[in-house]
């Protein structure tokens, strides 16, 4: 890179990448901080895609190909007494549902693409600016020393992650639970929520990953058992839905939480020609329980060059005035979305018949709900309701 960056982006994770190739193809000098990552097991993590983050990254050439891209057809929920919704792509005149992207995967195209891009410079350290872009994820060390609040509240779940090998194939189907299991030492059970997301490509198959969000002592347990012990206690979770399984890989565990930066934007401390903005986890964090994690980061970073290339052309890059049109375009669907995610987790949370009743009648209801089942699940898809143009 000959001339100074015009923009140094803080975290090489997936939104760092897609952000850096969307501002290089505008001209645009990026310095791309990628810190050295220290060797760890395989990584199970599997997202899910909706049709707006699959044209961003169709768009960049970075989408991957089957076997790391499961397409969903079918989305089948279970409540804790009965209540059952389904969400089908025939049903909404679509292909699919959203899709299932395997993160290593992903991260490497991405990669791969910004090694043949001449306006982006890899570096080992945060280089001066006009804007910097802080991706650094939901731990992010430069939102600290920007003195960033980061209103934080602790699920009492940690998400317990692997991939495993079932008996029976998974037919496309994304499948989720929420039900209840007894914790070690506790008196009362405890809610959890099981997810089995279908993987293997476009034909589909057997392989699935799992996210079961449960609680911390929960978690410790499951994590304990041995590899055969913990397949036979998630099949009975699920009522055996896939029959026998078998893990394929090492098992992941996080807390989860609901998160939000006090502020997206600001200047950088020391001059007044440096802005920074925030953009995926580093913004915020929801409960994965409606998969949009991914989703609302990719959302941050085509909004943040949308305004980036709409801009007047005297207005500089480190104008908050031109900043707060992303921070003001991107935090109410970020709030909307930690509303809907904190909301479904804290009503399955709350014990007792008449919530189990509640919960049951509201799930038969939403599912002959007809247009409004059928907007929430565009709004789930990144699709825009008709006529809404």
């Amino acid at each position: 890179m000959a001339n100074p960056p015009d923009i140094c982006i803080r975290g090489a994770g997936i939104v760092g990448r897609t952000l850096a190739l969307l501002l290089a193809r505008e001209q645009l000098n990026v310095a791309l901080v990628e810190a050295p990552t220290p060797e760890t097991t395989a990584d199970v993590r599997a997202y899910s895609l909706n049709g707006a983050a699959m044209a961003l990254l169709q768009d960049l050439r970075c989408w991957p190909e089957s076997p790391a891209v499961t397409p969903v057809h079918q989305m089948q929920v279970w409540g804790d007494h009965g209540g059952q919704l389904n969400f089908g792509a025939n049903a909404l005149g679509v292909g699919e549902l959203n899709w299932m992207v395997d993160v290593p995967v992903l991260q490497d195209r991405l990669a791969q693409a910004v090694q043949f891009q001449p306006h982006i410079q890899l570096v080992n350290a945060p280089v001066a600016a006009p804007l910097t872009v802080v991706c650094e994820g939901r731990a992010s060390q430069t939102r600290a020393e920007l003195g960033v609040g980061f209103d934080i509240t602790h699920y009492e779940q940690h998400a317990v992650a692997t991939r495993l090998v079932c008996e029976q194939a998974h037919q496309g189907i994304a499948r989720q639970w929420f039900g209840w299991s007894q914790v070690p030492g506790m008196s009362q059970a405890q809610a959890e929520i099981l997810a089995l997301l279908p993987m293997g490509g476009d034909d589909g198959g057997h392989e699935v990953a799992l996210v079961w969000s449960v609680h911390p002592l929960r978690a410790q347990e499951l994590m304990s058992l041995p590899p055969e012990d913990f397949a036979a206690a998630l099949a009975q979770a699920c009522g055996h839905a896939l029959g026998g399984m078998q893990l394929s890989a090492s098992r992941a565990v996080w807390p989860l939480q609901l998160a939000r930066a006090k502020r997206w934007i600001g200047a950088m401390p020391g001059s007044a020609k440096q802005s920074f903005a925030l953009a995926g986890d580093a913004a915020h964090t929801v409960h994965p329980l409606a998969g949009q994690g991914l989703n609302m980061g990719l959302a941050d970073v085509a909004e943040l060059v949308r305004v980036i290339r709409a801009k007047e052309f005297w207005r500089p890059l480190h104008d908050l005035k031109l900043l707060r049109r992303y921070e003001r375009a991107r935090q109410a669907d970020v709030q909307a979305m930690g509303l809907v995610t904190d909301g479904l987790q804290r009503l399955f949370a709350q014990p007792g018949p008449v919530w189990q009743n509640l919960r049951n009648w509201g799930m038969q209801g939403f599912d002959r709900s007809g247009p409004i089942k059928q907007w929430m699940t565009q709004q789930a898809m990144g699709q825009s309701a008709p006529g809404s143009r």
